[in-house]
């Protein structure tokens, strides 16, 4: 995970060299644990998820504290799962570890807990997109099998190398589910990529 990864100015993430943005999916709430500066460490807010072929993206619609954004590396989850309570709205749960810097030793980073809640219209469209995608990039990556303790190192641009093409254009769509699916990549400032997690966006020319 990154906390608070580069957005444009209207909130799009920015995105990395090979990265294709598959949905955007708004009216949810997200929950996730260990957040440094942010009191007990646990942090709730309202607004949009991004899915990618590389990652999930977090954009909060009013900041929490430091908390802006929350970035989810796909072949950095595990343990998730699509919840449906009787009481409570469906969700999806799971666990996602941190991306580590080459210099920096895995001792200081943390294990997140993290809850996607569908707060606003069904989750028909949104939930079987990102299984079959999640479930794709761990198969064509070969680490849906490594242990825990392996997943930090796993470099998570590796994902983007996953056809997603034919997954977008089959994808059923719920009417009852406000996600959108983004059959053309966002044009705005496009030409701006990232080449790793920890360097600034840069021009790909």
């Amino acid at each position: 995970m990154a906390l608070n990864p580069q957005l444009f100015s209207n909130g799009m993430p920015v995105p990395f060299l090979g990265e294709m943005f598959v949905l955007a999916r708004d009216g949810v709430e997200f929950e996730v644990d260990k957040i440094p500066g942010s009191g007990s460490g646990h942090v709730k807010a309202k607004g949009i998820i991004y899915l990618s072929n590389v990652r999930i993206v977090f954009v909060a619609k009013k900041p929490v504290g430091n908390f802006v954004a929350f970035d989810m590396p796909l072949l950095h989850i595990h343990e998730d799962k699509f919840n449906q309570p009787i009481f409570h709205c469906n969700n999806i749960s799971g666990k996602v570890e941190p991306v580590i810097p080459e210099e920096q030793h895995r001792a200081l980073y943390s294990t997140h807990s993290f809850k996607i809640l569908f707060k606003e219209g069904g989750c028909g469209t949104f939930v079987p997109l990102f299984l079959n995608l999640i479930q794709s990039v761990r198969h064509y990556n070969q680490h849906y099998n490594a242990p825990a303790e392996a997943v930090p190192r796993v470099d998570p641009l590796q994902a983007a190398q996953t056809p997603v093409d034919e997954m977008i254009r089959s994808a059923y769509v719920d009417p009852n589910d406000p996600t959108r699916i983004f059959l053309q990549q966002p044009t705005s400032e496009s030409q701006l990529r990232r080449r790793t997690y920890h360097q600034p966006a840069e021009n790909a020319y």
